[in-house]
C-alpha cells in the first residue's frame, strides 16, 4: 500500500521513518511481559510515594541512596530511547564514529573523584545553587535558565521523538496509521512517566531505574546475539564492514566532513565534562547518595556500565547494516537511497526476535524512554522550583514548591514536543548526531565556568556571568543559523551560510576557547573574591578538615574500580582502532 500524501508530508516534516504498513509484530506473550513490567513500576511508585515528607525526600530521595542504585540511575538516565534508536542508527550509517562519546566512562571518574567532593560537601540541591555559592545569585539565574532551555532542545524533544519512532515501528496499524502511532505512543508515554515522577519524586525515579537498567541491558544483549547469529558471527560482520572500512572506522581523517579525528578529540571531552560533571540531570543522582564514598563509588560503577553501550547499541546498528547488505533485513531508506539509520533498531526488534523476547526488548525500549523522561522531569522540577521560584518567593511551604515544579515540568515537555519538527533541520546525520551537535553548542560556556571556578580562585562572579551569557548567545546563534542553512533559507553560499555549516565539533572547541577568554578577561575587570567567600569551593581553598574527610572516604574498592574502568576504555580504543585493518 502506498502512503497517502498526508502521510508523506508528515514524514518529510518530522524526518520519521515511513515504515511499511505491515501487521503489528507484537504477540500476546509480548504484551503480557510489557504489562508485567508496568505493574512492577506501579509497585515501586506506590512504595516511594509513601516517603515524601520533605523537599529533600522529593528532590534528592532523602539523601539515602547507595552506590549500586546511584550507578544504575546514572546509566539509565543517560541511556534513553534516543541512545538506543539514535546510536544504533549511527552504527549503521557511520560505524564507530560516535563511540568516542560512549567511552566517556573516564569522565565519570572525574565526576566521582574531582567534582562530587565539592558538590556533596556544599549540601546543595542543584548545580546553579553551587554556582551561587561560588559566585553570586545572578550566575545561578543564568545557569538555571540555560539548563531549562537546553532540556527543551535536547533531552525532551530527542527522547520523545525516539520513543515515538519505536512505537511507529512496532504498532504501525494499532491507532489507524503510522503517524497516529507516532504521536499516540509519544504522548501516552510522556503522560505515564510524568504521573509516576510526580507522585514518587526522585526516590521513585532512581529505584525504577535499577529495574530499567537491568531490563535495558538484557534486552539489548538478546537483539545483539540474535542479529549476530543470523549474520553468521563476528567474522562475517568484519568481512562486510571491511568492504568499506573508512565508513565504519573509529578514527576519521581531517578531511572527513562529519567526524574529523581532531574535532572529535576537541569537542567530545568538552561535551562530556558538561554532561557528566555539571549537568543537573546527571549530577543529581550523586547528590542523593548517603555519603561521599557512596557517591564516588556510584560514579565509578556508572563508569563501568557506561562502557557497555558500545557493544549493546553501536554494534547492533553495524550488524543491522551488514544484514541489510546481505539482503537479510528490510530497512527503510531515504529518497536518495541511503539507509535511514533511526529505523534500524526498531526494525531489528520487529523482525528478528521471537515472541516473548520481543516483549522483553520492547519493555527495555519503553523503560529507556521512561527513565530518561523521569530523570528529566525531576531535574526540571528541581531546577525551576529551587533556583527560580524559590528565589522569587523564598520561604514557601514544601507543598507549594512541589506543585510549582510539576507545572514547570509540564511546560518544558510541551515546548520539547513543539521543537520536534525543527530537529531534522539541525542535523541530517541522524538522531544521535543531532543530540551531540546541539549539546556541542550549549556545553562549552558551562564547562568553562565550572572548570575555571574550581581550579582558579581569581575567577569571580562578573567573569562567570559574562562567560555564560556570551557563550550561550553564540551557541544559540549557531543553532539558529544551522537550522536556517538546513532548511535552505540561507541558500548555498555567503557568510551566514558558511557560519551555519561549520562542523559542530570544531565550533564546539572554538566556543569553549572564546568562553574561557571571556571568563578570564571579565574576571580581571573586577576584584578577586575574598578568600572567606570561596573557602572549600576551589581546590586552592580546601580546608585541612575537608581534605582529611575526602581522604578517609577513599577505599581500595574505589581505586581498583577506577583502574578497571580505565583499562576497559583503553582496551576498547586499542581494539577498535585497528579492527578493520
Amino acid at each position: 500500500m502506498r502512503p497517502s500524501a498526508r502521510s508523506q508530508s508528515f514524514h518529510l516534516l518530522l524526518n520519521v521513518p515511513a515504515f511499511p504498513a505491515t501487521p503489528n509484530p507484537m504477540a500476546t506473550l509480548d504484551w503480557i511481559i510489557v504489562a508485567s513490567y508496568f505493574l512492577l513500576l506501579v509497585g515501586i511508585v506506590y512504595w516511594s510515594s509513601r516517603k515524601q515528607a520533605t523537599s529533600a525526600d522529593y528532590f534528592l530521595a532523602g539523601r539515602e541512596i547507595g552506590w549500586f542504585v546511584v550507578g544504575c540511575s546514572l546509566l539509565a538516565s543517560n541511556i534513553g530511547s534516543e541512545h538506543i534508536v539514535g546510536l544504533a542508527g549511527n552504527g549503521a550509517t557511520s560505524g564507530m564514529a560516535m563511540a568516542h562519546w560512549e567511552l566517556h566512562a573516564w569522565i565519570m571518574l572525574l565526576l566521582g573523584w574531582i567534582f562530587v567532593p565539592f558538590y556533596y560537601r556544599s549540601g546543595v540541591f542543584t548545580m546553579p545553587e553551587f554556582l551561587e555559592r561560588r559566585f553570586n545569585s545572578r550566575t545561578r539565574w543564568a545557569l538555571s535558565i540555560v539548563s531549562l532551555i537546553a532540556y527543551v532542545f535536547t533531552k525532551v524533544s530527542v527522547t520523545v521523538y525516539a520513543g515515538a519512532v519505536v512505537f511507529q515501528a512496532l504498532l504501525p496499524d494499532t491507532f489507524g496509521s503510522p503517524e497516529n502511532a507516532f504521536w499516540v505512543g509519544a504522548i501516552t508515554t510522556v503522560v505515564l512517566t510524568g504521573i509516576y515522577t510526580i507522585f514518587g519524586g526522585l526516590r521513585a525515579v532512581v529505584y525504577t531505574e535499577v529495574a530499567q537498567t537491568l531490563l535495558l541491558l538484557g534486552g539489548s544483549v538478546f537483539i545483539t546475539l540474535f542479529a549476530l547469529g543470523k549474520l553468521g558471527g563476528w567474522g562475517e560482520l568484519k568481512a562486510v564492514l571491511g568492504e568499506n572500512p573508512s565508513q565504519f572506522a573509529l578514527w576519521r581523517p581531517l578531511s572527513d566532513p562529519n567526524f574529523p579525528w581532531l574535532g572529535v578529540m576537541i569537542a567530545s571531552p568538552i561535551i562530556g565534562i558538561w554532561y557528566w560533571c555539571t549537568d543537573q540531570y546527571i549530577v543529581q543522582r550523586t547528590l542523593a547518595a548517603r555519603n561521599l564514598q557512596q557517591a564516588r563509588r556510584g560514579a565509578i560503577f556508572g563508569g563501568f556500565l557506561k562502557v557497555l553501550p558500545v557493544f549493546l547499541f553501536l554494534v547492533p546498528g553495524m550488524i543491522g547494516y551488514a544484514l541489510y547488505q546481505k539482503g537479510l533485513l528490510p530497512l527503510a531508506t531515504e529518497a536518495d537511497g541511503s539507509l535511514r539509520g533511526d529505523a534500524v533498531f526498531p526494525t531489528m526488534v520487529a523482525t528478528l526476535l521471537p515472541a516473548g523476547l520481543r516483549g522483553i526488548v520492547v519493555a527495555g525500549l519503553i523503560s529507556a524512554l521512561m527513565s530518561s523522561l523521569a530523570s528529566l522531569f525531576n531535574s526540571c522540577a528541581t531546577l525551576f522550583t529551587v533556583d527560580i521560584y524559590g528565589k522569587l518567593r523564598p520561604g514557601r511551604p514544601d507543598r507549594e514548591l512541589v506543585k510549582v515544579g510539576r507545572i514547570a515540568t509540564g511546560v518544558v515537555v510541551v515546548l520539547g514536543i513543539l521543537w520536534i519538527p525543527v530537529m531534522p533541520l539541525i542535523s541530517k546525520g541522524g538522531l544521535y548526531e543531532y543530540l551531540q551537535a546541539v549539546q556541542g553548542y550549549l556545553a562549552p560556556p558551562i564547562t568553562a565556568v565550572f572548570l575555571l571556578g574550581l581550579f582558579n580562585k581569581r575567577i569571580n562572579a562578573r567573569g562567570a556571568f559574562t562567560g555564560l551569557v556570551v557563550g550561550f548567545a553564540l551557541g544559540l546563534l549557531k543553532l539558529g543559523l544551522q537550522a536556517a542553512a538546513g532548511s535552505g533559507a540561507l541558500g548555498d553560499s555567503g557568510l551566514l551560510y558558511a557560519f551555519g555549516t561549520i562542523n559542530f565539533l570544531y565550533y564546539s572547541g572554538m566556543l569553549f576557547l572564546v568562553s574561557v577568554i571571556v571568563v578570564i578577561v571579565a574576571s580581571l575587570t573586577a576584584p578577586a573574591p575574598a578568600p572567606a567567600t570561596i573557602a572549600g569551593l576551589t581546590y586552592s581553598e580546601i580546608t585541612k578538615e575537608q581534605h582529611d574527610e575526602t581522604r578517609r572516604s577513599i577505599g581500595t574498592a574505589d581505586i581498583l574500580g577506577t583502574l578497571l574502568v580505565l583499562g576497559m576504555v583503553l582496551g576498547i580504543y586499542l581494539y577498535f582502532s585497528f579492527w578493520l585493518n
